[in-house]
């Protein structure tokens, strides 16, 4: 694989794989943060306008709000003009010496600057292709814009809050479905990665949101409409029952799972309630399954009995899975994230001090360990196109002409 990019070993598993990211927001970022935390030289393609994440949140400067900070560090930034001539030239030259192309521009949009499969293939026919975007071409919600609520609501998981208890449809306060289909690009793109090793043929891969995401969703939900014809409705009770939450204590809340057989007859019987050993509705996984919302009330008024501490170390002491509540806050302090150096403080040059944390993945043989800060808009669009063959003159052209951005200063952006 090439890459003119040198990093320091011992180098994650991606190293030597150069990724040209032309994507935006969070979902194509968020993959291509991934094949950056494991050793990829990730060059990230912005306008001349940067990235929108660059300008989501509390930040101490322009452009480099909290969102971009950690979806984009061990990158670099190239701000490109790609409706010119000579921006769409660059492009291409970069291309000519990358390993993959990550994107997530609607279909018509990437063909419309030439970057297509089939005109990037010609120029580079060991290229892998990702295209990230809402919908699959072959159906007649191809082209539509999609983001994460859309998606949420289109496959079902605003009403499924509703179903299992909120008062009206909502959507998960996580960025659920651009992380899920950014996972799936990432695997998607290391696979073809693993079999260009083996037959030296380059790719096109469609990850689309809606297809991805109904997956994801009808794995737990399709339930009984699985079989033709069907043997119940669609839905899987157990995670739509009003009373799967975390359970009222005494003076709080517990995240505990009574789940298994073996941990009901301890619970049973360590709270002194053997005549629900016998009990039918508890018999069996099965059992419970049917009588869910009975089950988990029991739970419920069990449980708000007596104090968090309480019920910790007693489901500890019979081997029962329980944690206690967190919030954001709180799990900033965590012991556990504490003990095994989840959170990275590190010194950002033009942000100063941050707090972070790092591919959550353990790796033996491999460092992942690198964190390079997130870029400024711009920041390595000379050094990137100098590494590409463009001598002093080509890149001042290009410079001059606006179809490249410099990087600028804070003291020059304020002149």
């Amino acid at each position: 694989m090439t890459s003119q990019h040198k990093q320091a070993a011992p180098a994650g598993p991606l190293e030597g794989v150069r990724v040209i990211d032309l994507s935006a927001v969070l979902m194509g970022p968020y993959a291509t943060q991934i094949f950056g935390d494991h050793g990829a030289d990730v060059i990230k393609i912005e306008s001349p306008e940067g990235d929108s994440t660059r300008w989501i949140g509390p930040g101490r400067h322009p452009g480099m709000g909290p969102l971009f900070l950690h979806l984009n560090r061990n990158k670099r930034s190239v701000a490109l003009d790609l409706k010119s001539p000579e921006g769409a030239a660059a492009m291409r030259r970069l291309i000519e010496g990358a390993d993959v192309f990550v994107h997530n521009l609607r279909p018509a949009s990437i063909a419309r600057l030439g970057l297509d499969y089939e005109s990037i293939s010609m120029i580079n026919p060991r290229i892998i292709w990702c295209g990230v975007y809402g919908y699959g071409e072959d159906g007649p919600y191809a082209g539509r814009p999609a983001y994460d609520d859309l998606i949420q609501g289109a496959v079902g998981i605003a009403a499924l809050q509703q179903q299992s208890g909120a008062s009206e449809p909502r959507y998960v306060p996580l960025t659920i479905a651009d992380r899920m289909v950014g996972l799936h690009a990432a695997h998607s793109v290391a696979m073809a990665l693993y079999g260009r090793e083996r037959n030296g043929r380059g790719c096109r891969i469609d990850v689309p949101m809606f297809e991805t995401m109904a997956s994801v969703v009808l794995s737990d939900h399709l339930y009984g409409r699985t079989f033709e014809p069907p043997s119940g409705d669609a839905g899987y009770v157990r995670l739509l029952s009003p009373g799967r939450r975390p359970y009222e204590t005494s003076d709080g809340y517990i995240c505990a799972l009574v789940y298994n057989d073996g941990h009901w007859q301890r619970f049973l019987h360590a709270i002194e309630r053997d005549d629900l050993r016998v009990d039918p509705r508890f018999a069996d996984l099965a059992s419970r399954t049917r009588h869910i919302d009975e089950v988990y009330g029991f739970l419920g008024q069990t449980l708000r009995v007596q104090s968090t501490a309480h019920w910790l170390a007693l489901f500890e002491q019979i081997d029962v899975p329980a944690v206690p509540l967190n919030t954001v806050e709180s799990l900033l302090d965590d012991p556990h994230l504490a003990a095994v150096g989840f959170f990275r403080q590190v010194e950002h040059p033009s942000e100063g001090a941050m707090r972070t944390f790092g591919a959550p993945a353990r790796w033996v043989g491999y460092d992942v360990s690198k964190l390079a800060p997130a870029p400024r808009l711009g920041e390595h669009t000379e050094s990137v196109l100098r590494e590409c063959g463009f001598d002093a003159s080509a890149l001042a052209s290009l410079l001059g002409s606006g179809a490249a951005a410099p990087f600028l200063t804070d003291a020059e952006v304020s002149a």
